[in-house]
C-alpha cells in the first residue's frame, strides 16, 4: 500500500478515536471555533476603533464583544419573562377538579362513543381510570432525590462549559490567526497545496452554512411573529423566537415549536376546555406553523443546505438521521458540518492521488 495513504488513514483513525475519547473538550472546541467566527468581524471592527489616537486594544475589544452576545441573550430571556409570570399567576388561580374535568371531557366523549356503538365491551370510565392510575404510577415511579441530584450535575456541568467555551473563544480571538499559521507552518511542502485547498473550502462552506443558519433562522422568526400576530396569538413574538432557535435541529425543531406555540396559546387564553374558541385557536397557530414548514422545506432549506454545502437534499436527510443515531439531538446539529468536513477533506485528498505526484510514490 502506498506509504503516504497509510499514513493519511492511520492519522484519520487515531483523529476519530481522540474525538470520541475527548468527546467532551471536542465539543467545547466546536463551540468555541463557531462563535470566534461569529464574533470575529464583530471583533476586528472594534478593534480598529482610534481611541486617543490609538487602536483599541484587543481584549478590550473581545470583552466588548462578549458584552454584545451577554446583551442580546439577556433580551431573550427577558422575552419569556412576562409568560412565565403569567403561567405562575395563571396556575395559582386554577381550580384544578375544573381543568381536570375539562381534560377528561374528551375522553369520556370517546369512552361513550365506544360503548354506544358496540366497539367495547368495557364499562364507562375504563380509558379515565387507566389513565389516571398510569399518571400515578408514573409520577410515584419518579425518585426526585435522583432528579435533584441529575440537575445539580447538569447545572455543574454547564457552568463549566460555559467558562471552557468562553475562555477557548477568548484566545482563538485573541491570537487573531495565529494558531492558524502556526498549524499551516506544520505542513510539509509536498502536501501545502492540498492541505490549503481543502482548508480553504472547508472554511468557505461551513462559513456560507453558518450564514444560512442565521438567515434560516431570522426567515422563520419573521415567518411565525407576523403569521402569529395576524392569528391574535398572545406572545407571538416570545413563541417565534422559540421556533426560530427550536429549528436548529433538524425535522424535530419545527415540532417543537409548533407545540410550544399551541401550549403557550392554550395556556394564555385562561379557559382550559375544548371549547370551539379554543379549537379555533389552535388550528390558527397549527396553521401558522403549518405555513412556516412549507416555507422552510420548499425555500429555506434547500436553499441553504444544497447551496452552502453543496450537497444533494436526500444525502442531507441521511446524514442528520446518521447524527441522530450516534449523538441523539447534538448529533443532528452537528452532523452537517462535521459532514461537510470530511467530505471536502477526502475529495481533496482523492484529487491529490489523481494530480500530485508526491501522492503516487510507491512503497
Amino acid at each position: 500500500m502506498n506509504r503516504t495513504l497509510a499514513a493519511i488513514i492511520g492519522f484519520v483513525l487515531l483523529l476519530g478515536v481522540a474525538i470520541w475519547y475527548f468527546s467532551t473538550i471536542f465539543a467545547y472546541l466546536t463551540i468555541s471555533i463557531v462563535l470566534a467566527t461569529v464574533l470575529r468581524p464583530l471583533t476586528n471592527q472594534i478593534n480598529r476603533f482610534q481611541v486617543f489616537g490609538g487602536k483599541i486594544p484587543r481584549f478590550i475589544a473581545i470583552i466588548t464583544s462578549y458584552a454584545v452576545v451577554v446583551a442580546v441573550l439577556s433580551l431573550f430571556v427577558l422575552l419569556f419573562v412576562p409568560l412565565i409570570s403569567e403561567q405562575i399567576e395563571v396556575l395559582s388561580t386554577l381550580n384544578f377538579n375544573v381543568v381536570y374535568d375539562s381534560m377528561v371531557a374528551p375522553l369520556k366523549w370517546f369512552e361513550q362513543y365506544l360503548v354506544t356503538n358496540h366497539l367495547t365491551e368495557q364499562e364507562p370510565g375504563f380509558i379515565v381510570d387507566s389513565t389516571r392510575q398510569g399518571l400515578l404510577k408514573f409520577i410515584q415511579g419518579i425518585n426526585f432525590t435522583d432528579v435533584v441530584n441529575q440537575l445539580l450535575s447538569f447545572t455543574g456541568s454547564f457552568f463549566v462549559g460555559v467558562l471552557a467555551v468562553t475562555f477557548i473563544t477568548f484566545f482563538l480571538l485573541y491570537e487573531n490567526g495565529l494558531i492558524r499559521r502556526q498549524i499551516i507552518a506544520l505542513i510539509p511542502n509536498q502536501y501545502f497545496e492540498v492541505f490549503i485547498s481543502a482548508l480553504y473550502k472547508i472554511e468557505r462552506l461551513l462559513s456560507n452554512f453558518l450564514l444560512g443558519i442565521l438567515f434560516q433562522m431570522f426567515s422563520i422568526f419573521s415567518l411565525a411573529s407576523i403569521g402569529l400576530s395576524i392569528a391574535g396569538v398572545n406572545y407571538a413574538v416570545t413563541i417565534a423566537v422559540f421556533a426560530a432557535i427550536a429549528n436548529l435541529i433538524p425535522y424535530l425543531g419545527p415540532l417543537l415549536g409548533g407545540s410550544f406555540g399551541i401550549l403557550v396559546a392554550f395556556s394564555t387564553s385562561g379557559d382550559f376546555s375544548f371549547s370551539n374558541e379554543n379549537i379555533i385557536l389552535i388550528v390558527k397557530v397549527f396553521s401558522v406553523f403549518a405555513a412556516v414548514q412549507a416555507i422552510d422545506n420548499i425555500v429555506l432549506q434547500p436553499l441553504i443546505f444544497s447551496k452552502s454545502v453543496k450537497a444533494h437534499p436526500l444525502e442531507i436527510f441521511v446524514i442528520i438521521f446518521v447524527g441522530a443515531t450516534i449523538a441523539g439531538i447534538p448529533g443532528m446539529v452537528a452532523a452537517i458540518p462535521v459532514y461537510t468536513v470530511l467530505r471536502v477533506s477526502s475529495t481533496e485528498i482523492y484529487a491529490g492521488f489523481n494530480q500530485y505526484r508526491v501522492f503516487k510514490s510507491k512503497s
